[in-house]
């Protein structure tokens, strides 16, 4: 086996070369899977090496008895992967090979093939997708309200947006460019929508005030994806649903938002946040999956307030998790990776699919689901009668998510 792995960050996609039985009556199928390009441009891309591997192929035959039985060439989210096998005694003779002139050709063409397939995915993707920025400024609570909006032109009709909220005063506007969380948007028909608030000086900046978002912080996230559904053709951006991911100030700003407008949201994060301006939410946030979360090394105040606010309002039903991030003190570490991971599973839940071509009604889930105990960490169908303090989740898939992670 010959095993090349070249790490890199591209798009998804893959190619294959595979061949039968022996070389004077085999047959070469490729098989090509690359959104965006164009069947002969991938032609092209694997004539010269392919007409390398068949002289290769040629010589071995003619020393040994050979049977290659898989040649691929390999790209998945993460890295490249050129994987040839062929007949174990093969396997030396292609060494030496690779040592001749001809052999040092072969390496050259795959690299040259890379490198063109890689600028050919890198092209395609950037067609593939706008970005956009606008934003406004002197809010009434806020001195510096800015965003970008990422989208990929394959989705016809945006069926909702993620909004990307970082710490404190921060510009998280960047954060779309993020290719985990582009693939989850484009998956579900969403769009990005990085944010960047700053506060007017005042004399506790440690307060943000910006995340009283009812005070006009709120209201110019609205405005401006009224102002971006002209500016990009997609009127179905101002009323577009959407799912609020945010870190420490950010997650305050989420919570304060589905308790202003809880119509307009799919499901929340609240991160390491600590400073809140509800306590107790209205009954209608209490329909929108959230996910509280604390990190075990956080400031007291911070994971005693977060409780607090969990505890409350799941006292009267909130459809809520709790989750404490095990050796975390106040950063992202895994926290991101849980709210991917429960962003790919609620949106279905809250947006059934129908058309992407058409707007997807925000859904109440009615099921009853499963509850986690928090203090032992089992998981049981929901019933109404239990004391504990528990999370909330609509399928096992995602309590046994919550259970990972908190463990």
């Amino acid at each position: 086996m010959l095993f090349v792995n070249l790490s890199v960050f591209v798009p998804w996609w893959q190619l294959y070369l595979l061949s039968f039985s022996e070389w004077a009556q085999s047959s070469i199928f490729i098989f090509t899977n690359i959104p965006n390009t164009r069947m002969s441009w991938n032609g092209i891309l694997l004539f010269i090496p392919a007409t390398y591997i068949l002289n290769l192929m040629h010589q071995c035959y003619s020393k040994i008895n050979l049977t290659l039985t898989r040649c691929a060439i390999s790209v998945n989210y993460y890295e490249i992967t050129i994987l040839v096998n062929f007949n174990p005694e093969c396997t030396n003779y292609i060494r030496n090979y690779m040592k001749t002139q001809e052999g040092m050709n072969v390496k050259y063409c795959f690299l040259i093939c890379t490198v063109l397939i890689l600028k050919l995915c890198f092209v395609s993707e950037a067609q593939s997708q706008t970005a956009v920025d606008d934003g406004l400024t002197n809010g009434n609570n806020y001195d510096k309200a800015s965003f970008r909006l990422w989208m990929t032109d394959n989705v016809k009709t945006i069926q909702g947006v993620i909004v990307m909220m970082p710490g404190s005063n921060s510009d998280g506007r960047d954060m779309v460019y993020d290719t985990l969380w582009q693939k989850i948007a484009a998956r579900h028909g969403f769009a990005l929508l990085g944010c960047y608030y700053t506060d007017k000086n005042h004399p506790h900046m440690e307060i943000e005030e910006y995340a009283d978002v009812k005070n006009g912080s709120g209201q110019a996230l609205l405005d401006v994806l009224r102002k971006l559904s002209e500016s990009t053709g997609h009127p179905e951006l101002s009323e577009a649903p959407l799912a609020l991911w945010g870190m420490s100030a950010g997650g305050e700003f989420n919570y304060e938002f589905v308790c202003w407008k809880p119509e307009r949201v799919v499901t929340f994060i609240v991160n390491k946040g600590g400073v809140y301006y509800s306590a107790l939410a209205p009954a209608a946030a209490w329909e929108v999956p959230g996910v509280f979360i604390t990190g075990e090394k956080d400031s007291p105040f911070r994971n005693n307030i977060i409780k607090g606010i969990f505890s409350i309002n799941r006292r009267f039903g909130a459809k809520w998790i709790f989750a404490e991030e095990p050796g975390t003190a106040h950063e992202f570490k895994k926290s991101e990776n849980f709210a991917q991971f429960f962003f790919d599973n609620i949106i279905p839940l809250r947006l059934p699919a129908n058309s992407l071509n058409e707007p997807r009604v925000l859904q109440k889930i009615v099921e009853k689901g499963y509850v986690g105990i928090i203090s032992s960490g089992q998981i049981l169908p929901d019933s109404n009668t239990r004391t504990d303090i528990t999370s909330w989740f609509p399928d096992r898939q995602i309590a046994e998510g919550w259970l990972a992670f908190i463990k």
